[in-house]
């Protein structure tokens, strides 16, 4: 698969700490940090993070939704000076799941929005007050950032090209309005629209819209901060296109993560679904 490292000078300290939200990331950071050498201290989120994060972990914490001070204490107190987050945070659970402890409030209280970019902001410099520096979790996966091209053999029909080129000027629209990442496109309409639900959602919802095809579209917003929130695929993002009758996948190249891509690759294959991964809309056409 074609992929490559965003640039970097950043020496990796030990022990790393990892902010654990859900999916497969967090593991795959976990593991490849230990694979270097390095210590992990983790912070799960409750409800969120896999379990199977504690055995990857020096140390392991759980906590809930805006819970900050004790996710910058656990932090600070084992000797962390670099983190890196991973995974996501339902976006539901962000409505209805935050139960703040004092330090979220003063931090919230500080922002003029409370939209998730605004708020995963807000924690990085609270995190960062305390003498910690945010890292890319990407800078420990160099091989699941990819880079401009086709990434399986089958390339994307004209068609495909077509439904893509409507589904990243919509994914940049509601981007910018902080909505989601993702869109779909089947027969030149939108059909599902990412918002709170997530993008597996998204997927299924799509499915439950008659006719078949259709491209997916994920991308980073233009205000995102890399290092947090970075879009992401993996397997079971193949498995459910498929389910649900799509047959492309666009991704943004050097601005997005495909988790196990080798096994990601192989799955695309054997279902025929073509995957790209695109730097401007001019390259779709």
């Amino acid at each position: 698969m074609n992929a490559e490292s965003p640039p970097t000078t950043t020496t990796l300290t030990s022990p790393l700490g990892i902010v654990a939200g859900n999916g497969q990331f967090p593991l795959e950071i976990a593991e490849n940090a230990r694979a270097r050498g390095l210590k992990v201290v983790s912070v799960a989120i409750k409800d969120e993070a896999d379990p199977r994060i504690e055995s990857l972990s020096e140390r392991c914490t759980w906590v809930r939704l805006g819970q900050l001070g004790k996710l910058v204490k656990t932090l600070s107190q084992s000797g962390v000076r670099q983190v890196a987050f991973a995974g996501g945070v339902t976006r539901v659970n962000f409505v209805t799941g935050f139960s703040m402890d004092w330090r979220a409030v003063k931090m919230l209280s500080k922002l003029r929005s409370f939209n998730d970019d605004s708020i995963l902001r807000g924690i990085i410099g609270e995190i960062e007050s305390s003498g910690m520096e945010v890292i890319a979790a990407s800078i420990l996966l160099d091989k699941s950032v990819p880079k401009p091209g086709a990434i399986t053999k089958r390339l994307l029909s004209e068609a495909e090209k077509t439904e893509a080129r409507i589904g990243w000027e919509a994914a940049r629209a509601i981007g910018n309005l902080d909505i989601g990442q993702s869109v779909i496109v089947r027969n030149k309409t939108i059909i599902a629209v990412e918002a709170v639900e997530g993008t597996d959602a998204t997927i299924m919802r799509a499915g439950a819209v008659r006719g078949d095809g259709g491209v997916l579209v994920k991308l980073a917003k233009p205000i995102q901060d890399l290092r947090i929130d970075l879009p992401a695929v993996g397997v079971k993002t193949i498995e459910l296109m498929h389910q649900n009758r799509l047959t492309a996948l666009v991704i943004e190249a050097g601005r997005s993560i495909i988790l196990e891509p080798q096994e990601v690759l192989q799955k695309a294959q054997s279902v025929d679904i073509a995957v790209s991964a695109v730097e401007k809309i001019e390259d779709l056409s």
